[in-house]
């Protein structure tokens, strides 16, 4: 499904180059639950946004789905994003103009899901994340635990084949990070690929691999 080659990337600083990802090797086979640790400034962000296409590389070669991302055209790659990736953003990223019920909704609309079919889903996921009586508030309006929650249900709208969390609990107490650990688990097990950034040993045990980065160097 994934597989990095040789993948850096740097920002100019004075005329030299600042690496903050070197010469990364990495195959992500479809089904997996792979974490991502290493200690702040490590690089570990970085990595996810190259391989959810949001982050563009300097040097390597990406494949996803046997296509070779630095060759598409931004339209395809926005095409593949919409159609594989859900991603849980550590600082949720949620339109402060929608509603919850609109934000969860936002990924169906890119994919022309008919309207009775989003209001299905929409509703399923408002109920698994015991979010019903805040569907009609903005994000302003939340807690920053319940604005994750939103995220996390968003992500998981489009019934994505991959979904990619940066410290997808962090927001949230020890009872609502076992509850999103264990749905991640069971979407697992329901065949979709996860790959979590996270900081907290407990939940990098919920992957079936866990990978090191220190200073832009995989570990290991």
């Amino acid at each position: 499904m994934i597989e990095l080659k040789k993948i850096s990337k740097w920002f100019p600083v004075n005329g030299a180059r600042s690496y903050v990802l070197r010469h990364i090797d990495l195959t992500v086979k479809p089904g997996e639950f792979l974490s991502i640790m290493g200690p702040s400034g490590s690089g570990k962000s970085t990595l996810l946004n190259v391989i959810g296409m949001l982050d563009r590389f300097d040097e390597g070669e990406y494949l996803f789905q046997g296509e070779e991302v630095s060759k598409l055209k931004e339209k395809q790659v926005s095409a593949l994003y919409k159609q594989y990736i859900g991603f849980v953003f550590q600082a949720y990223h949620l339109i402060d103009e929608l509603t919850v019920y609109e934000n969860i909704e936002t990924p169906l609309l890119y994919k022309n899901v008919k309207s009775g079919e989003r209001k299905a889903i929409v509703a399923d996921l408002l109920d698994r994340f015991n979010i019903v009586g805040k569907k009609d508030l903005f994000p302003t309006q939340l807690s920053g635990g319940q604005q994750q929650l939103v995220g996390i249900a968003r992500a998981l709208a489009g019934h994505p084949g991959l979904l990619l969390a940066d410290e997808p609990t962090g927001n949230l107490n020890s009872k609502q990070g076992e509850e999103i650990m264990e749905v991640f688990t069971q979407l697992n097990k329901d065949g979709v690929t996860i790959i979590q950034v996270t900081h907290s040993e407990k939940n990098a045990a919920y992957g079936n691999r866990t990978i090191h980065l220190l200073d832009g160097w995989l570990q290991g």
